[in-house]
């Protein structure tokens, strides 16, 4: 079982946050530890945000043939505020899951949206990617990550929001959404 002490705890990111550029904004001490998943749970676009748009959630359906994907960080406790600001604690309630990796069942925290929608909702294209880069940077199943890529985003009409995400995407590297969404891009695959 992977250890933690009295001044760590372990975090299961399932969504923007398993890439490591994202977490380490809000957690400067989490250290990637493992990748694994969680049964009888099933990853959507489904948080309400703000503006309407989806977030990452994990909905519960009991059939442990339904996975979600995602990477174990080890965090230190002093950025457990940080963290929980930055996920919008209120929106999201931290919840206890056992994750399943290659080699052991261990425990994390995680979060789950406290208000969804039942319609689909449409992640911008930026958190998308987001999302698929840090399933492409931790080497998650490239039939999880190839799903991934199948939900519908919309443009962030916000462009200093987008401009924002878009770089801590890309960089100064040109766009190509198609492409990036596609996994023919080249950091589609690199992302990192």
């Amino acid at each position: 079982m992977l250890k933690t002490s009295a001044n760590t705890f372990l975090y299961f990111a399932y969504g923007a946050n398993m890439l490591s550029r994202r977490i380490q904004d809000a957690a400067p001490s989490a250290v990637a530890m493992d990748t694994g998943f969680i049964q009888g749970h099933r990853f959507t676009f489904g948080k309400v945000s703000r503006d309407g748009s989806g977030e990452c959630d994990i909905e519960v359906t009991n059939n442990l043939k339904d996975r979600v994907y995602g990477v174990l960080y080890k965090i230190n406790v002093k950025d457990r505020s940080n963290l929980n600001d930055a996920e919008g604690l209120g929106t999201y309630s931290e919840a206890n899951v056992q994750v399943v990796t290659a080699t052991d069942n261990c425990p994390a925290m995680t979060y789950i949206a406290r208000y969804k929608d039942a319609a689909p909702l449409r992640p911008y294209q930026w958190y998308k990617g987001l999302v698929i880069a840090g399933a492409v940077e931790h080497d998650l199943p490239n039939a999880y990550v190839e799903w991934l890529r199948t939900f519908e985003a919309q443009v962030d009409s916000n462009s200093a929001r987008r401009a924002e995400g878009e770089a801590l995407l890309f960089g100064n590297i040109p766009l190509d959404y198609h492409q990036f969404n596609q996994g023919t891009w080249p950091l589609a695959r690199e992302a990192s």
